[in-house]
């Protein structure tokens, strides 16, 4: 990840969901199914499998992902599987 990548990620992502933001950028290693549902886009998801921190964290994720992610790592069930598939940023020979 670049730098200021990760300066965002420290700065809007939960400090306890940092590395497993990271792991799944940089080599696509699935984090937790709420992890999972916010990069599947999937709102009801995962504002039902959230901790309180996460639950209040929900606009700094969309945040970060919009601005700051890789377009291919996130959005939809088949974006999320692909990602995985490729490992990541390492997969693409980028990390």
């Amino acid at each position: 990840m670049h730098p200021d990548e990760v300066d965002n990620l420290n700065h809007k992502i939960p400090e306890h969901m940092r590395d497993a933001m990271r792991l799944w950028i940089e080599r696509g290693v699935p984090g937790g199914s709420f992890l999972n549902s916010v990069l599947c886009n999937d709102l009801f998801g995962a504002f039902g499998r959230a901790d309180d921190i996460n639950r209040a964290a929900l606009g700094d994720y969309v945040s970060f992902l919009y601005w700051d992610a890789p377009s291919g790592c996130w959005g939809s069930p088949g974006k999320v599987k692909d990602w995985a598939e490729m490992g990541g940023l390492q997969g693409m020979g980028a990390a």
